[in-house]
């Protein structure tokens, strides 16, 4: 082991930072949308269910991995003696990467929001869609196309922002950073539930999220939560077996995974409780959605309605900037772990190379939303042969594919190659008992990979957005 290796500079510190990595934009502008398709309680009930199952033991898997040899996300299999699984590690790291391409520009979005509302949040107002698609690169009124240098710009001082946390390392960076950002978070998250819930109209929002409608709840529904779960816990890629690596051996693995599970099912839980409510109090039920449209254009249109709406915006729109730079940086973390520890670099270059190469790449995604996305439409060749745009693709190659089999893999791992056995031994170190040992055998040699494969088939082979 190298023993001047980094480690997190307490136990508090660790918590916040892989919470605020689970943490992301989909437990706030994707949760409250699924939830509401599928049944408002009934849903809650399923995810519930399948964190616990699935999420948690997966978590332990990584935690376990990470810190038993002490490195990053690809030498980690190498440590513990078989290199053969290093491809494992080697799609964490890639997915890793490419997510952070995209997702840096979405945190320039959200920091373009925070700051509209702050200087000019009538221009939002009189026109949220448009204000949105404008800032992308599209005029609504005469179909033009422009090159979105304002989001360009925002996402640049996004990454800008994420590469000082990084370059200060994981105690002064990366946990100073969480140890502030996501208590932030929860009193955001708590003044705007409070905003939400006593608007008026909000009782059938309300009522609607406490009820259990199963007449909605499916196959599809399933597989949703699956999906909503296992991306939104931050499994699959370089991040937990990366931040595992961090921990000292007399952390609890067992304590800390289900704390970071809680947390981030509290928050997706929340942010449900705050959206749907104060959508049907001003929109109606109709005017439920999920993703980034419904989060910049739909929502704007609730706080153009809502009594305070400009206070309650920036609130909004600083939670999400909290959430997406938590994640962001744990998702850099990963890829710079891997760079300076294989190839022996500096952590400042490789931080502002890395960054800047992850900016530029993601650059294609913004400029592609601008010209092809918001129209819905995809590249037509002059030979006929079409493909789907830039961010699609992506997402489609990280979301649907490379993740659940990246964790596919490290669930086979444990549970076949290096044997829950392994795990359980690293995990009671110090004499700590590990309580869930027994389930935790069954789940990640069974239930696990299974969940996991079926997520893979109904992606790729139904077409099913799980993500």
């Amino acid at each position: 082991m190298n023993n001047k290796r980094a480690q997190w500079g307490s136990k508090l510190g660790f918590i916040l930072a892989a919470a605020g990595s689970a943490v992301g934009l989909g437990n706030i502008w994707k949760f409250p949308g699924k939830a509401y398709e599928g049944g408002g309680g009934a849903f809650l009930l399923i995810y519930l269910a399948i964190v616990l199952l699935l999420g948690i033991p997966v978590m332990i898997s990584e935690l376990s991995i990470g810190r038993a040899s002490q490195s990053n996300v690809v030498d980690s299999f190498r440590k513990l003696g078989y290199r053969g699984f290093s491809w494992v590690g080697w799609f964490g790291a890639i997915v890793a990467f490419l997510i952070t391409c995209y997702y840096s520009h979405v945190g320039g979005w959200v920091l373009r929001y925070v700051f509209s509302y702050i200087t000019q949040p009538q221009a939002v107002y009189a026109d949220p869609t448009g204000y949105f698609y404008g800032l992308l690169g599209y005029d609504a009124a005469t179909g033009a196309t422009f090159f979105p240098w304002t989001a360009i710009l925002f996402a640049a001082i996004f990454m800008a922002l994420n590469a000082v946390i990084i370059i200060r390392g994981v105690e002064s960076g990366i946990e100073r950073f969480n140890k502030i950002g996501m208590p932030a978070l929860f009193i955001i998250l708590l003044i705007l539930l409070v905003r939400a819930v006593t608007l008026p109209g909000s009782e059938e929002g309300l009522r609607y999220m406490l009820s259990f409608d199963w007449s909605k709840v499916n196959f599809h529904t399933v597989l949703v939560a699956l999906g909503q779960a296992f991306y939104s816990l931050s499994l699959g890629m370089a991040i937990m077996i990366t931040y595992g690596s961090y921990l000292s051996k007399d952390e609890n693995i067992e304590r800390n995974s289900v704390i970071i599970c809680i947390t981030d099912t509290m928050v997706a839980m929340i942010a449900g409780f705050i959206v749907i409510p104060a959508v049907f109090a001003t929109l109606g039920a109709d005017g439920v959605g999920k993703g980034g449209g419904f989060a910049f254009a739909s929502l704007a249109g609730v706080f153009r309605q809502m009594p305070g709406g400009v206070f309650f915006g920036i609130l909004f729109y600083l939670l999400l900037l909290f959430a997406a730079l938590t994640s962001c940086i744990s998702l850099i973390e990963g890829v710079v772990a891997f760079l300076t520890e294989r190839f022996h670099w500096q952590r400042k270059p490789t931080t502002i190379i890395a960054c800047s190469v992850m900016f530029l790449i993601g650059c294609v995604y913004t400029c592609s939303q601008a010209a092809f996305d918001i129209k819905g439409v995809w590249f037509d060749l002059a030979n006929g042969v079409s493909f789907p745009i830039f961010g699609d693709a992506m997402e489609f190659l990280t979301d649907r594919l490379m993740i659940p089999l990246g964790a596919l893999g490290c669930c086979i791992f444990v549970g076949w190659i290096w044997k829950p056995e392994s795990a359980i031994a690293e995990i009671e170190q110090n004499g700590i008992k590990f309580g869930l040992a027994k389930p935790f055998r069954f789940l990640v040699r069974f239930f696990a990979p299974i969940s996991i494969f079926v997520i893979l088939v109904a992606s790729l082979v139904f077409g099913t957005t799980l993500s």
